[in-house]
């Protein structure tokens, strides 16, 4: 099955944002280093600790990440968000609580008339929408 799953670009602090998102989401998480890639002799020594892919998966949940950038660097915008669409509202209502971490607001969880959606940037400037989403009968 094809499917597209988000990348994430962090500037130094991917391991410190994959392990919150690991507390999150549970799940599995995996991190290979520059130092322990087959790349490693094409990079610069102090690059060796940076992260060179991360990957977290929890059901049907897949986190990608990277601290490794272009060189003009990272630019955090506001033209792409995170999605969690759920079918479970106390799953929805953890993942909100535990991403509410530092974050900033844009609209708190609430129910709506298909189930309840929230809205969050959270500590490091990433867009979460969270949506629980009530099944109908066919």
């Amino acid at each position: 099955m094809t499917q597209i799953n988000a990348y994430l670009k962090f500037n130094g602090n991917c391991r410190e944002a994959m392990a919150f998102y690991k507390n999150c989401f549970d799940g599995e998480l995996t991190l290979q280093t520059v130092g322990n890639s087959p790349m490693a002799e094409f990079m610069p020594p102090e690059a060796s600790e940076s992260i060179m892919h991360a990957s977290l998966i929890s059901g049907g949940i897949i986190l990608l990440a990277s601290e490794l950038t272009e060189p003009e660097g990272i630019t955090q915008g506001n033209t792409v968000y995170l999605c969690i669409n759920s079918e479970n509202k106390e799953e929805v209502k953890t993942f909100f609580e535990r991403l509410s971490a530092e974050a900033r607001f844009i609209s708190p969880l609430q129910d709506t008339p298909w189930g309840a959606f929230g809205v969050i940037t959270d500590r490091f400037g990433f867009g979460w929408y969270l949506n629980y989403a009530v099944k109908t009968q066919a």
